[in-house]
C-alpha cells in the first residue's frame, strides 16, 4: 500500500526514540567523563614527574652537603656537631635512593640509572669515611678526595636522571595539554551532537505524523476500494447480524433478490428478501448455527425462486465474522448460481450413461475378437497341420517317382503351410499385447537383454545345424541397462524382436556387430539404442518399419511375417514411450526407443 507505514517500523519506532533519548543524555556524559578521567590521569603523571624531580634535586643536594661536611672534617674543622650531621645526613642517604627508586619503579630507563647511582654512591660512602678518619695519611685523604671528584663522580649520573625526567615531564605535560584539549573539544562535539540528535528526533516525529496522516488518507482510500470491490464482484454478498436482518449487501444481491432498503431504513429480515425466497427453516437455522454454534456452513444447495422468476440452484457459504464497528459478531454470507453447473452434471450423467452403452459394445466386440482369436490360434491351426502333413506323407508315398516340379510344388506348400502357422502365431502375440492387462514390476533390462541374446544364438545354432549352413560369427556390445518398471512379458518382446531384427539385417555381415547402448535424458526419460551394421534401409521408408505386415525387403533373402516391429512399438505405447529409427543402406540401421522416467511409469497413467 503506496505511502502506508511498514508493520516492523510501527513495531521498532517507540524503542528507536527511546535509543535517540539516551544517545542524546547518557553518550555525551559517558565521553566526557571518560576523557576528562583521562586528562587527570595525564595531571596525575605530570605531578608525578614533578615529585621524582623534586626528591631527585634533594638527593643531589644531600650529597653535595656530605662532601661538604666531609671535606671540612678532613680540613681541620673537625667538631662534633659538623660528625653528627655528616652521620644523619649519611643516614638518610639510602633511604633517599630507596623513595626515589620507589617514584620510578614504573620507568625502567630510571631505574637502570638508580641502580648505578647506588652502586657510586656507596663507593663515595667509603671514600667520605677515609676523609673523616682520624687514622688516614694525608695521601690518603688526598687520593680519596680525588676519587670522588674524578671515578665516582656523581654530578653527570644526576644530571642525565634530571634530565630523563625533564624529558618525561615535557611528554607527560603535553599529553596532559592534548587530553585537556580534547576534553574541551569533546564537550563541544557532545554539544553538538545533542543538537543534531534532538534535531533528528523532531524530524522523526514529523515524519511519524506525516506517515500517521497518510496513513490515514490511504485507510480512507482503501475503504473506498474494497466497497467499490465488494459492488462489482458479480458473486452475491450479505452480511446479516443476529437476528439475521440484513445489515449490508452488493450490487448482485439486489440485482438477484431486489432492493433492501438503503442504510437509512430499516433493515429487512432475510426471510423476505427476493419476495421469500429465503423463506427456507432448514436454511434459516444453519445460517442461526453459524453465529450460535460456531459453525460455518459450505458448499450447501438450496433451490429457490428468486425475483425473475427462474428457479435457481444456488451455492450457500456462510462463516462467523467480527466487524471493527461492532460489539457482536455477524454473518458474511456468499451465494453463487451454480444452475448452470448442474445441468452440465446432468448433461455429464446422460453422456456417461451413453459412455456405458458404447462401453458394454465394445467389450461384446471385444469378446467377439477373443472368440476369433481363439478359432485362429485353434480351428485354423488343424487344417494347416493337415495341409504339412500330407504334404510331407505325400512326398514320402510317391519317393523317386516324384519329377523336380512335382516336388517344388510340395515344397512350396509345406513352406506356405508353415509360414501361415508363423503368421497366426505373430498375430495372437501382436493381439494380446494391446488387450492384456498392464502387470508393471521392476524389471532388470539388462537380464532381458541378455536372455534375448541367448535364446537368439541358440536359435542360430539349431538353424545352422539343420540347414548345414556356416554360422556366422556376431560381436554383441550390451551397455549396463538400468531396472525399470514395466510388464517383464511385453519386455522381454520387445528385447527378442529388436535384437532379433539385428542379426536377421546382419546375417550377411562378417563379423555381424549388434551394439546395445543406454542414456538418461535431461528431463529423467531411459533412451536405449540398438544399433548394428546389416544392410539398413532407406529412410524414405521409414515410415512403414513399425506397421503390420509392412515390410522393406524380400522375405526370400530375409523370412519373417512383418509383424515384430508393430509388436515393440505396441508394446512401449502401452508404456507411454516411443520408437523410431535411423539408417542408411549398406550402413547399418539403428532402432532409438525412450521410456519414460520412474514418476511417469509408476503413475499407472498409460493407455492401452
Amino acid at each position: 500500500m503506496p505511502g502506508a507505514v511498514p508493520p516492523r517500523y510501527i513495531r521498532w519506532r517507540l524503542p528507536l526514540l527511546v535509543s535517540a533519548a539516551v544517545l542524546i543524555l547518557l553518550v555525551p556524559f559517558l565521553l566526557v567523563r571518560e576523557w576528562t578521567d583521562y586528562s587527570d590521569d595525564a595531571d596525575e603523571h605530570v605531578q608525578h614527574s614533578l615529585q621524582v624531580e623534586a626528591t631527585s634535586q634533594r638527593l643531589h643536594a644531600l650529597v653535595r652537603e656530605i662532601d661538604s661536611l666531609a671535606f671540612a672534617i678532613s680540613g681541620g674543622s673537625d667538631t662534633p656537631p659538623l660528625r653528627r650531621r655528616l652521620m644523619l645526613d649519611m643516614a638518610e642517604l639510602d633511604p633517599a635512593v630507596e623513595r626515589l627508586a620507589e617514584l620510578t619503579r614504573d620507568n625502567p630507563e630510571q631505574q637502570q640509572l638508580i641502580g648505578r647511582m647506588r652502586t657510586l654512591l656507596r663507593q663515595r660512602e667509603d671514600l667520605v669515611r677515609t676523609l673523616v678518619s682520624g687514622n688516614a695519611t694525608p695521601e690518603q685523604r688526598t687520593a680519596a678526595a680525588n676519587e670522588m671528584y674524578g671515578r665516582y663522580q656523581v654530578r653527570d649520573l644526576f644530571l642525565e636522571f634530571i634530565q630523563n625526567e625533564y624529558t618525561l615531564l615535557t611528554e607527560r605535560s603535553h599529553y596532559a595539554d592534548v587530553q585537556r584539549a580534547r576534553a574541551r573539544w569533546l564537550a563541544l562535539a557532545a554539544l553538538l551532537g545533542q543538537v543534531l540528535l534532538t534535531g533528528g528526533v523532531i524530524f522523526l516525529l514529523y515524519r511519524q505524523e506525516a506517515r500517521r496522516s497518510a496513513s490515514e488518507e490511504e485507510l480512507a482510500r482503501a475503504s473506498a476500494r474494497a466497497l467499490a470491490v465488494l459492488q462489482t464482484v458479480r458473486e452475491p454478498i450479505v452480511l446479516l447480524d443476529r437476528e439475521q436482518r440484513v445489515l449490508m449487501h452488493n450490487t448482485a444481491f439486489s440485482e438477484l433478490y431486489g432492493d433492501t432498503g438503503d442504510e437509512d431504513s430499516h433493515h429487512e429480515p432475510l426471510r423476505e428478501v427476493g419476495d421469500g425466497a429465503w423463506d427456507d427453516q432448514v436454511v434459516l437455522q444453519r445460517l442461526s448455527d453459524v453465529l450460535s454454534r460456531g459453525r460455518e456452513l459450505w458448499d450447501y444447495e438450496h433451490v429457490q425462486r428468486t425475483t425473475d422468476g427462474q428457479v435457481r440452484t444456488m451455492l450457500i457459504n456462510a462463516r462467523r465474522m467480527t466487524l471493527p464497528d461492532r460489539s457482536d459478531d455477524v454473518v458474511l454470507m456468499t451465494v453463487s448460481d451454480i444452475s448452470a453447473q448442474k445441468a452440465a452434471q446432468q448433461r455429464i450423467a446422460d453422456l456417461n450413461r451413453q459412455l456405458e452403452g458404447k462401453v458394454a459394445q465394445v467389450s461384446e466386440v471385444n469378446r467377439e475378437l477373443e472368440a476369433f482369436s481363439y478359432s485362429v490360434s485353434h480351428d485354423l491351426r488343424a487344417p494347416l497341420r493337415h495341409v504339412a502333413g500330407f504334404a510331407d506323407k505325400l512326398s514320402r508315398h510317391l519317393g523317386d517317382s516324384l519329377d523336380d516340379r512335382g516336388r517344388h510344388y510340395l515344397d512350396v506348400i509345406s513352406n506356405s503351410a508353415r509360414r501361415m502357422s508363423s503368421l497366426i502365431d505373430d498375430l495372437l502375440v501382436y493381439s494380446r499385447l494391446g488387450r492384456s492387462a498392464l502387470k508393471l514390476q521392476a524389471v532388470d533390462m539388462q537380464s532381458l537383454a541378455e536372455e534375448a541374446r541367448s535364446v537368439l544364438d541358440t536359435n542360430r545354432i539349431t538353424d545352422a545345424e539343420e540347414s548345414g549352413r556356416t554360422l556366422h560369427r556376431i560381436e554383441w556390445r550390451i551397455a549396463p541397462l538400468p531396472v525399470l518398471v514395466a510388464d517383464e512379458n511385453m519386455m522381454r518382446q520387445l528385447w527378442l524382436n529388436l535384437l532379433g531384427n539385428a542379426v536377421k539385417y546382419s546375417s550377411n555381415s562378417e563379423p555381424a556387430i549388434v551394439e546395445v547402448g543406454y542414456e538418461t535424458t535431461a528431463d529423467g526419460s531411459h533412451h536405449f539404442t540398438v544399433r548394428d551394421n546389416g544392410v539398413g534401409f532407406d529412410m524414405a521408408y521409414a515410415g512403414k518399419l513399425f506397421g503390420v505386415f509392412q515390410r522393406l525387403h524380400k522375405a526370400s533373402e530375409y523370412p519373417g511375417t512383418g509383424i515384430g516391429l508393430a509388436s515393440v512399438r505396441r508394446v512401449l505405447a502401452r508404456h507411454g514411450g516411443r520408437i523410431w529409427a535411423e539408417s542408411e543402406p549398406g550402413n547399418g540401421a539403428t532402432f532409438h526407443f525412450v521410456l519414460p522416467g520412474q514418476d511417469s511409469a509408476t503413475s499407472g497413467s498409460f493407455d492401452a
